[in-house]
């Protein structure tokens, strides 16, 4: 068996796997990130001890156990080498770690993780995929030849920082325009205020107060409603992820290209509208097409990467 760790900003969720790469069991705690790293580090030991105990195994077990963790990473020495969501500078997570654990420890960027899990379960041998994520912000991880692409610093694979907009809105990152700024859940979340304060009849604001605010599906939900404001907040967010979407497949032109993260789950909503644009504007006209498809493990995913790209060391 081997251990994945999905480390987040809101919370640390780790799972027990098995050498297929399914979830034998997972649990998660609070990640309270505003903490130093090593209270972090240590809840996250805890945490696979709790799952052992809870399943009736020992760290006997166990072969390995792996990271997925925000920020750049260092992979051959087991460093975070930047991380804005959860402060981390050259941290040694993986050295760290072993004080608690005396085990194999693969560390990853969280996203590629990700992408890695869903490739491992429903990559079904293809030798070029692609994953994007569309979360709280956007992720993205690529798999080369059954490999992590990682490039050669280990910052690869940045897809929410390729540009969408010159001079455009500011991302999180510090440079204008990237397609994370338009395209994450929480760009979309800021487009459906900036349209609910120039619509104050729109339907989004009575969805928006019976399920405590807004949030990722108020623009998609009201759009299916009929509401006009909503219908073009929902279009043009999804014109926005086509364009990401396109100008990676033109890059990459990879066997498959998979969406996940929140607004995933709209699934053919979200999906059918940006393989449209994406067959009809990439720029290959004569041969084989990507397979552009829903992410299937959802949340597991980077559980899973992480437990199998340690075992097989990405």
């Amino acid at each position: 068996m081997y251990i994945g760790i999905d480390l987040g900003g809101t919370n640390i969720a780790a799972g027990l796997v098995d050498d297929s790469g399914q979830i034998i069991s997972e649990d998660s705690v609070p990640t309270l990130k505003e903490r130093g790293y090593k209270a972090i580090i240590k809840d996250m030991a805890e945490l696979c001890e709790k799952l052992l105990r809870d399943g009736g195994y020992k760290m006997s077990n166990v072969t390995a156990v792996g990271i997925g963790s925000p920020g750049t990473i260092d992979n051959s020495s087991g460093t975070v080498v930047y991380s804005n969501n959860i402060k981390m500078h050259n941290v040694p997570l993986v050295k760290e770690m072993q004080k608690y654990i005396d085990l194999p420890i693969n560390l990853e960027n969280d996203a590629n993780a990700a992408a890695y899990g869903e490739y491992i379960k429903y990559g079904e041998g293809v030798n070029s995929f692609v994953f994007m994520t569309l979360g709280t912000g956007v992720g993205g991880g690529v798999i080369l030849d059954g490999k992590i692409y990682r490039g050669f610093n280990g910052a690869g694979a940045e897809i929410g920082h390729s540009l969408l907009v010159i001079d455009g809105k500011e991302c999180t990152c510090g440079r204008r325009g990237c397609l994370e700024a338009y395209a994450s859940a929480t760009a979309l979340i800021e487009q459906t205020k900036e349209a609910m304060s120039e619509n104050p009849n729109s339907k989004m604001h009575e969805f928006a107060q019976q399920n405590g605010g807004v949030n990722g599906r108020t623009a998609f939900t009201c759009a299916g409603l009929g509401d006009e404001a909503a219908i073009r907040v929902r279009d043009r967010y999804i014109r926005y992820v086509a364009e990401g979407v396109c100008s990676i497949v033109n890059i990459f032109q990879p066997e498959k290209f998979v969406i996940g993260g929140g607004i995933s789950h709209e699934g053919e909503g979200l999906l059918a509208p940006v393989k449209e644009y994406v067959y009809g504007n990439d720029f290959n006209k004569y041969m084989p097409k990507t397979e552009i498809s829903i992410a299937r493990l959802l949340n597991g995913a980077g559980i899973v990467g992480a437990a199998m790209a340690a075992k097989n060391n990405g």
